[in-house]
């Protein structure tokens, strides 16, 4: 069975580290990955990185994609130029196609309402709180959480953003991604071997 494409959102000051372990790792498990921005515009990341995307967000459509994933940026917080990004993860998680959120994406979700019924983390309560959402009752203090079609996970965890995002989406059976978690969050020597071994390296 053909895979959909992962599609990863990008815009002006997206944060480069949030998402790397992520989308390595799904496109060696055989998704293609996809870069979508506002407009289609070319943007820079706050490391400075100058990424021309494949096409424009406003041509994603839900059905097209096996996930939407969105990284952390200062924009978030800077107005509501992301606004129109957040209405996407609204769209693709009605049609029950998986969104990733990680850092101030979250809020971005929080601001839209796709938090107020779901469980969810970010990089702290209050930060959340101060978007004045209605869902600090489902806010777990936990690296990521994963409830249905929706991940989210805080600034300093990509790892555990990437092994919530390899779990939902099959990329590799448990074994593997128990390994692969092991190797790359708890620098686990041992897991190296038995990752390769799951995954046929």
């Amino acid at each position: 069975m053909t895979r959909k494409p992962v599609h990863l959102a990008l815009y002006d000051t997206w944060a480069d580290w949030e998402t790397g372990h992520a989308t390595a790792h799904l496109a060696l498990a055989g998704f293609e990955v996809r870069t979508a921005t506002p407009g289609g515009r070319p943007v820079t990341s706050m490391g400075g990185l100058r990424a021309r995307p494949d096409l424009a967000l406003e041509e994603l459509r839900p059905g097209d994609s096996s996930l939407l994933i969105l990284p952390g940026a200062a924009a978030w917080d800077e107005g509501d130029d992301l606004a129109p990004v957040a209405r996407t993860a609204r769209a693709f998680l009605d049609a029950g196609v998986p969104v990733a959120a990680i850092c101030g994406a979250t809020a971005g979700l929080a601001r839209e309402g796709l938090l107020d019924d779901r469980a969810h983390t970010s990089a702290a309560a209050p930060y959340l709180a101060a978007t004045g959402y209605a869902g600090a009752g489902r806010y777990v203090e936990a690296d990521a959480v994963t409830d249905g079609p929706l991940v989210t996970a805080g600034p300093t965890e990509p790892v555990a953003f990437a092994r919530e995002i390899l779990t939902l989406l099959s990329a590799y059976d448990d074994k593997a991604v128990g390994a692969w978690y092991r190797l790359f969050h708890h620098s686990d020597p041992a897991a190296y071997a038995e990752w390769a071994e799951a995954v046929g390296r």
